[in-house]
């Protein structure tokens, strides 16, 4: 049997891969469990300065939830909850990682599929890529857990018009939605991918974990605090930031060490 997930690791990026094509990448527990193992790990590694994340072959970023568990792991609300804690924690890896996060879609990017990206930092989708949550066909809830994320993204009428249509819609109109960044054609989508991860990566990490934080924080409606406000000077500390400058007046690039 084939690993639900596969890590690979090029220098600094790390790509994380569902890995169930001949379903198209229809997440079971298995792979929900793995990809939490996954990204708790890589956020944890400071040698990481971005993780992507992308299904495996060419057909679906991912189909959503694998439905033939279902039987097992969503028979009755009791196993459903416990089901629940265990997506949601790879929900909240994902959303809370550390480092840069970039979803790369290839085909089917639906229910659970658009669910995770949405909660990358960056989505990259090829011109064919599909998007949408047809939930309400199987008489499922968007939890709290999954649909805030998608909020977050795309905001409280976009969200609504998805989970209360059902309705499967292109890379374009997705675009227009603010759920992705970018759309490519479909045979550069893998290149685009990595030539964006190579940026994030070539930058200053400890800037890249910062503005994460600091983005986060923003959609909190609290006033920052002074210890808030002053951190956005830290930088100004770092051994990166002399990296960086002196490397901007040589003309050269920069090789950041994260200090």
């Amino acid at each position: 049997m084939s690993d639900p997930i596969i890590v690979e690791r090029d220098g600094a990026i790390a790509t994380v891969i569902l890995n169930s094509p001949e379903k198209m990448n229809a997440m079971n527990e298995a792979m929900w469990q793995g990809l939490a193992d996954a990204m708790e790990g890589l956020s944890a590694d400071d040698e990481v300065r971005c993780i992507v994340l992308r299904g495996a072959g060419e057909r679906a970023f991912s189909a959503g939830a694998d439905i033939e568990e279902f039987p097992r792991t969503r028979r009755d609300k009791d196993a459903a909850r416990a089901y629940g804690r265990v997506t949601h924690r790879a929900m909240q890896a994902v959303a809370g990682s550390r480092h840069p996060t970039l979803a790369v879609i290839h085909g089917a990017c639906v229910g659970g599929g658009l669910e995770l990206a949405a909660v990358c930092d960056m989505r990259i989708c090829g011109v064919s890529s599909r998007f949408g949550a047809p939930i309400n066909r199987l008489g499922l809830v968007m939890s709290y857990g999954e649909l805030g994320g998608l909020v977050a993204l795309a905001g409280r009428a976009v969200a609504l018009e998805i989970v209360l249509e059902g309705r499967v819609f292109g890379a374009e109109e997705a675009q227009r939605k603010g759920l992705v960044n970018r759309v490519v054609d479909d045979a550069m989508v893998n290149e685009e991918g990595q030539a964006a991860a190579r940026r994030i990566a070539a930058g200053a990490p400890l800037v890249a974990r910062w503005h994460k934080r600091f983005v986060q924080r923003l959609d909190d409606p609290r006033p920052l605090t002074d210890a808030e406000l002053d951190e956005a000077y830290d930088c100004f500390d770092t051994e990166d930031f002399g990296i960086g400058y002196r490397a901007f007046l040589a003309k050269t690039r920069p090789a950041f060490v994260g200090r």
